[in-house]
């Protein structure tokens, strides 16, 4: 298959075209990416009351295939009547993601025990029933409760207080696989943990540093911004250990200049090893140190902790920063003048800077870069973490996580008049490991692939097999309905963000509230999401152990009043109790720095110092390290949206197959292998056997690439050990040629 030659283009645009057939026809596909409903996809933040493919600065059309994607797999036909009876679990999970994604919309209830061979139908009424008297019969802390982020701020507000009241703070989000380490490395610097700007910063940027991430593939409608900072004479430095080619050459549909001729992305672009971003990012940081190029004011007024790094900066040596990096120095300092010319800033990164063990630290030392010229803390620069999920910034917001902040707290013991627990909740996967070790009886899982997000699959089809009970709220089905399975499961149907019955919000990456009216069900069955989690706190406090807990339940069916109380429990909301009837969608307040006065303590920002990290697998940093080492980092491709599957081929990258490891024809030649040739790809982990050898000139030579979730089953439980983010994008892998 051959590899696109720019992202984008009439190749997005026949792409679209299938995907409308898919769904019906082009009109009525047209009609439904236009509704008054916030993107299904990332956190750009598209849709709203100005409808669909409408950018938070009015500009239409914005679109983009992953949206196209998210909408043509809620528009697909149900799944089969007979579907469950026809395909046992055993066939099931032979099943492709895609296989799986593909099946239909799921429109009831279904139930799996142990040792049968099928799910098989249940009754909402049943299912429900189940699930209260499950929980009725634990302990509190014997359970966990796990939340997407395409769920809206109302479904994730009113489960995590749910759990609460339950008697667990066992409450968390996919977050901690992805971002987390962009929140805690951001509220260590500025004291907040989203981006400190909004799109019109962007917007005047004259020079992006696009740090460990594909937005081409990932976040498409973002390459708009950049092919117009690249338009308007400005420059956007990439940094990736692969040249993904949508980041050299972009040709943006919307936009007939860039359709017919494209837009060129990069004016510099640099490959790092594999866990070389905190060294290069110190590299750099130290070059504008030399060529005295700081914010002398920022530093010293509004920063604490510059002399300890001026002088850390000062007694590196240059050589352990290239080494450690493996970028040459004069590839620094071309980066370092280009940013110290510049007047206007903005540092966006994604999962490439925080799928490492040291994942805050990378984002601390961008913090050390903008704030070294006082890129934060002013209009038109800053800091901007690209976020996967739609709603995933709005799910930590309203309370999504194991231990709520103290104003929060205190408001929601204030404002419903109960006592929440104070125990010490689990993140992500401390809830797997306390599962595996028997000590966790019951998940529920809003939305999401929580088996499927996993580092190191094979324990983590383990760790929840030893659950007695675990429900899943889904539109389709995906590899944990396959393989995630506890003696007991639940699949309960839901409702698509455009077919809710009421409105609800979602939050942008940009700290956007935006509105979605919701629309007409596509399919009887399904219910909305805040209805079941009403529904299970009806039957679940309707005889308290205690007394009778203060909520009426019946009321929080309505979003509405769900918004009401967020407004009056969460800082920064106050305006979403108004919002379905003014319509007016809003910034939240304290977290936009357009001044150097932080939300800190003091209100000055944090510098930090690090160590340098080696590179792992070389000079004998690691134990395993031998001649056949490689580093591998775990990829979505084009075809893809987080652990959801949408085609099997991988356009940008050339790649018709997704079993496959991508390697340099130099690490191909230093390993005896041929191009074509099948191996087996072995971590301290696990091992996949059978992987296609595929020549890939674009990645950096001692690295490899392989698909997520696929090869999860190669990557170890090593997380950040400060926000618990595992290493998806830093693993020792070793090759061996095949015997089949």
């Amino acid at each position: 298959m051959r590899k696109a030659k720019t992202g984008g283009g009439w190749g997005s645009i026949r792409y679209t075209l299938r995907k409308a057939r898919e769904a019906g026809g082009l009109w009525r596909f047209y009609k439904a990416l236009r509704s008054k409903n916030a993107c299904k996809t990332c956190a750009v933040g598209m849709g709203g009351q100005r409808g669909g493919m409408v950018n938070e600065g009015g500009h239409f059309p914005e679109v983009c295939v992953k949206a196209m994607q998210a909408m043509a797999a809620d528009m697909q036909g149900a799944v089969r009547s007979d579907f469950f009876s026809t395909f046992s679990l055993a066939q099931l999970q032979r099943f492709t993601p895609l296989q799986l994604e593909t099946s239909g919309r799921l429109t009831e209830p279904v139930l799996y025990k142990r040792g049968s061979d099928h799910y098989r139908s249940v009754s909402w009424d049943d299912a429900l029933r189940m699930v209260v008297d499950e929980l009725k019969s634990l302990s509190p802390d014997e359970t966990f409760w796990y939340f997407s982020g395409r769920s809206s701020n109302e479904a994730g507000f009113l489960l995590q207080l749910l759990a609460r009241l339950y008697g667990t703070n066992n409450v968390n989000n996919c977050s901690y696989y992805c971002h987390q380490a962009s929140g805690v490395g951001l509220t260590t610097v500025t004291g907040s943990g989203t981006a400190t700007l909004v799109l019109d910063d962007v917007a005047h940027a004259d020079l992006v540093f696009l740090i460990g991430g594909n937005p081409a593939s990932n976040h498409p409608r973002l390459m708009t911004q950049l092919k117009n900072v690249r338009r308007r004479g400005g420059k956007v430095i990439v940094v990736n250990p692969v040249v993904e080619p949508g980041l050299v050459n972009f040709s943006v549909p919307s936009d007939l200049r860039s359709l017919f001729f494209g837009s060129e992305i990069a004016s510099q672009y640099v490959q790092p090893h594999i866990g070389g971003d905190l060294a290069l990012l110190t590299g750099i940081a130290k070059r504008i140190l030399e060529l005295g190029a700081i914010d002398t004011v920022m530093l010293e007024q509004h920063c604490q902790g510059w002399p300890e790094l001026r002088d850390h900066l000062a007694a590196l040596d240059w050589q352990e920063i290239v080494r450690k990096s493996g970028v040459e120095k004069s590839d620094i300092d071309e980066m370092a003048d280009t940013y110290a010319a510049a007047s206007n800033v903005v540092f966006a990164w994604t999962m490439g800077i925080t799928h490492h063990a040291n994942g805050v630290q990378n984002v601390q030392a961008i913090g050390n870069l903008a704030l070294l010229r006082g890129m934060v803390g002013r209009p038109h620069a800053g800091l901007l973490p690209i976020r996967g999920h739609s709603n995933i910034q709005g799910i930590g917001s309203v309370g999504v996580s194991p231990k709520l902040k103290d104003a929060v707290f205190d408001r929601l013991q204030e404002h419903f008049h109960v006592e929440l627990p104070t125990t010490p909740g689990l993140d992500t996967l401390a809830c797997m490991e306390e599962a595996d070790a028997g000590r966790l009886k019951f998940g529920l899982c809003l939305g999401g692939n929580l088996y499927g997000s996993n580092p190191d699959a094979n324990f983590a089809a383990a760790a929840l097999g030893k659950l007695k009970t675990l429900v899943y709220l889904s539109t389709t089905l995906n590899t944990g309905h396959a393989h995630g399975l506890a003696e007991r499961t639940l699949i309960l149907p839901v409702l698509a963000r455009d077919e809710e019955p009421q409105p609800t919000t979602q939050e942008s990456m940009f700290n956007f509230v935006r509105l979605s009216d919701g629309g007409p069900s596509r399919y009887e069955g399904p219910k909305s999401e805040v209805e079941v989690i009403a529904s299970l706190g009806e039957g679940l406090f309707a005889e308290h152990a205690a007394a009778p807990v203060p909520l009426d339940w019946t009321q929080m069916r309505s979003t509405s009043r769900i918004r009401e109380a967020i407004a009056a429990i969460v800082p920064g909301f106050e305006k979403i109790a108004d919002i379905d009837r003014t319509k007016q969608e809003f910034q939240i307040e304290g977290r936009t720095f357009h001044a150097p006065q932080f939300a800190t303590v003091d209100g000055r920002a944090r510098l930090h110092i690090h160590d340098l990290p080696e590179l792992i697998g070389e000079n004998g940093s690691d134990a395993a390290s031998t001649p056949s080492t490689l580093r591998l980092m775990t990829v979505r491709s084009e075809g893809q949206f987080n652990t959801v599957v949408y085609e099997e081929y991988d356009r940008y990258r050339g790649q018709d197959a997704r079993d496959v490891i991508l390697l340099h024809p130099d690490d191909i030649a230093r390993l005896g292998l041929e191009a074509e040739q099948r191996v087996d790809v072995s971590s301290s982990t696990g091992r996949l056997d059978g992987i296609l050898v595929r020549c890939f000139e674009d990645i950096r030579a001692g690295n490899a690439l392989m698909y997520y979730p696929e090869a999860n089953v190669l990557v170890p439980r090593t997380v950040d050990p400060a926000s618990r983010t595992p290493a998806f994008k830093n693993v020792t892998i070793q090759l061996a040629p095949s015997a089949t």
